[in-house]
C-alpha cells in the first residue's frame, strides 16, 4: 500500500516527466553506474562515498584495491620466484584484510594459497 508521502513523491514525478524535466539529463539512456559498495556497513556508506569523493579512502577499500591489484600482477607474472614472492605479499595483504574487519570468518576474503601448500605438502617439492 502506498502512504501519502509516497503518492506525492509519485505525482511529483509523473508531473515532472509530463513537463519533460528529465529530457536531455547526462548519461540518460545509459545504465547507472553503481559503486560497489556490499562490504561496507550500511552506517558507513554514505561517510565512505564522501571521502571517495575528495580522493580520500578508507584503508580496508585501499586495502582491497592494492589486493586486486596484486592478483592482477600475479596472474601476468612468468616467473616462478616471483609468483612465490607475490603470492607471500598477496596473503599478507588478504591477512591484513580480514583482520580489519568485524565479520563472520565464512565472509572473509580466503587467502590464495591453501591448494598450493597442500599440494606442496602431498608432492614434497615447490610449487610453480
Amino acid at each position: 500500500m502506498i502512504t501519502g508521502f509516497e503518492k506525492i513523491v509519485e505525482e511529483r514525478i509523473r508531473r515532472a516527466m509530463e513537463e519533460g524535466a528529465f529530457e536531455g539529463l547526462e548519461g540518460a539512456g545509459k545504465p547507472l553506474r553503481l559503486e560497489e559498495d556490499a562490504t561496507v556497513p550500511e552506517e558507513l556508506r554514505l561517510a565512505y562515498r564522501i571521502l571517495k569523493n575528495a580522493d580520500c579512502l578508507p584503508p580496508e577499500i585501499e586495502l582491497r584495491r592494492e589486493i586486486e591489484k596484486t592478483e592482477e600482477l600475479l596472474s601476468a607474472m612468468p616467473d616462478a620466484e616471483q609468483k612465490y614472492r607475490a603470492l607471500k605479499k598477496l596473503n599478507f595483504l588478504v591477512l591484513k584484510a580480514n583482520s580489519l574487519r568485524r565479520m563472520p570468518i565464512a565472509l572473509e576474503i580466503p587467502q590464495r594459497y591453501l591448494e598450493r601448500v597442500v599440494r606442496r605438502i602431498e608432492t614434497g617439492r615447490r610449487p610453480r
